[in-house]
């Protein structure tokens, strides 16, 4: 999963491109880059860490022009390394630059056709570049000195009908505008808007609508499955729906766990989903145990914390933040080896003794991956004086990899793959363990708006909506994303063990 960017403004947008990454960091912690365009030259800045690590003063300077877009990356698939920051550049034709969200699944193929067919060169092993050579040759396709909105289109198209997966991006043209694209499912999100100022309407297109709500753009909508928007240089919109055939179908994982709960999705305010997921896990805890012997709920920070807080007001017991997180470690669920992980919740999270002691506790975390943090935690929790420690899941197991851009482990590392929740339950030492039911996350999503009629839910249900995912692409993604496969290529590179590496595709 990474955050992507793109502003047309009336005078340099470095500084809210800045802006606009630190909002969007949740989203991607292993690097940042920014690309801007003033009379046709470009401005490159990215590297390896956070957005305040990667820009400095000195950065910022030569970062000028009214057009830019930006990138905080997410590693799913290849080494993480600073070839594979991002925004990605070729000259030919005219000078673009991209910034990719997602996974396309059929990379390998699409990498040999443009060697074969179209004669390009791929640098890296990143699907993202292999997109931004597919657009190139596209849009070199039209044949035009000067392209326009048509043409521009016409070569989103051809993006659509080559490229298999879920996707979103960002792209600029040197002297021409900023382009953004949504896969025909819509897997992976994209918003736009607008702020009026003194020197007219500028535009912004972001993966989340938070980084338009702190910068002062005024939401207009969603970008549609399989649509594109164009925005000139001087600030002139085009839109165009750019696919055959299209049907939104969302991440669901990103009401989850990934997207902040101040943003809005395709018309569904994240915070309220997570709100109405807390319900509905209650409603299943009373209808399982209506004698419950609950005394407290407590939130794993902090993507659970506003379900947490809503199934403790269902349940009438009270809501209190028993841990403590460490802010300045990363998410332990896409680091590499068991011991790593392990390491890293200890690290992450302390407990508040006064909450625990003597009293039956049931912890909430949004979902349960490897099982690595929950059992350290429910061990943790009985170390403060817990009575009971019982565990729910503000969403069902998680029992298949995802192939759309989330670094989820191969099905043979998820702990619910083959287990029954009873099973689970003993393995990560809880006194009583439950899952939120699939079809109530669904429902908690779409309550917000009754439009979507399907999302994407094959983390839980193993229903890729592509349609294109074979056995063989599981093989090689179980040599890819596996732990062992992720340590040896660390090793290879001279990585010490502390370092975060990830699989070849940008996420």
């Amino acid at each position: 999963m990474c955050g992507i960017v793109g502003i047309v403004g009336k005078s340099d947008v470095n500084i809210a491109l800045y802006d606009a990454l630190t909002m969007l960091q949740h989203r991607g912690q292993d690097a940042a880059g920014i690309m801007t365009c003033e009379d046709g030259k470009l401005a490159q800045q990215k590297g390896l860490g956070l957005v305040k690590d990667v820009f400095r003063t000195r950065h910022m300077q030569r970062l000028v022009g009214n057009v830019g877009i930006g990138h905080v990356r997410y590693p799913t698939a290849g080494s993480s390394g600073p070839a594979l920051a991002q925004p990605f550049y070729v000259n030919s034709p005219y000078g673009i630059a991209l910034a990719h969200n997602g996974n396309l699944t059929n990379s390998a193929h699409l990498m040999e056709d443009l060697f074969k067919a179209d004669l390009r060169h791929v640098n890296t092993d990143s699907d993202s570049e292999v997109l931004l050579n597919v657009f190139a040759h596209q849009l070199q396709l039209q044949g035009k000195l000067k392209p326009g909105p048509e043409d521009v289109f016409k070569a989103v198209e051809g993006v659509h009908q080559r490229c298999k997966g879920g996707y979103s991006a960002v792209a600029m043209i040197a002297n021409y505008g900023i382009l953004a694209f949504r896969d025909p499912h819509g897997i992976r999100p994209l918003v736009f808007g607008k702020r009026d100022t003194e020197m007219g309407t500028e535009y912004m297109i972001a993966s989340e609508s938070v980084a338009l709500d702190t910068l002062g753009f005024k939401l207009i909508r969603d970008v549609a499955p399989g649509e594109a928007i164009y925005i000139t240089t001087d600030g002139r919109l085009h839109t165009r729906e750019c696919a055959e055939k299209s049907e939104l179908t969302p991440c669901i994982f990103e009401h989850v766990y990934f997207a902040r709960p101040d943003s809005i999705m395709d018309g569904v305010s994240v915070y309220k989903a997570r709100l109405r997921q807390g319900e509905r896990l209650a409603a299943k805890i009373l209808q399982e145990r209506p004698d419950h012997d609950i005394d407290v709920v407590i939130p794993i920070p902090d993507s659970s914390r506003v379900a947490g807080q809503a199934l403790a007001q269902t349940l009438g017991v009270k809501f209190r933040e028993g841990l403590v997180k460490n802010r300045y470690i990363g998410r332990t669920f896409i680091m590499p080896g068991q011991q790593m992980r392990k390491k890293s919740v200890r690290q992450k999270l302390n407990a508040i003794r006064l909450e625990f002691e003597g009293k039956n506790v049931m912890l909430v975390d949004d979902s349960i991956v490897r099982g690595t943090t929950c059992k350290q935690i429910i061990q943790m929790a009985r170390d403060a004086g817990a009575a009971k420690v019982y565990f729910s899941s503000a969403a069902p197991p998680v029992s298949y990899p995802n192939v759309y851009g989330i670094d989820m482990p191969t099905s043979k590392e998820l702990i619910a793959h083959g287990l029954t929740t009873e099973e689970i339950c003993e393995n990560i030492g809880a006194d009583w363990l439950i899952y939120q039911n699939l079809d109530d996350l669904v429902a908690a999503s779409a309550e917000g708006n009754p439009e979507i009629k399907t999302f994407d839910c094959s983390v839980f249900d193993g229903c890729y909506v592509t349609g294109d995912i074979s056995p063989e692409y599981f093989t090689w993604l179980e040599q890819m994303r596996s732990d062992r496969a992720k340590v040896k290529r660390a090793l290879a590179l001279g990585e010490s063990d502390q370092a975060m590496v990830g699989i070849s595709n940008e996420g």
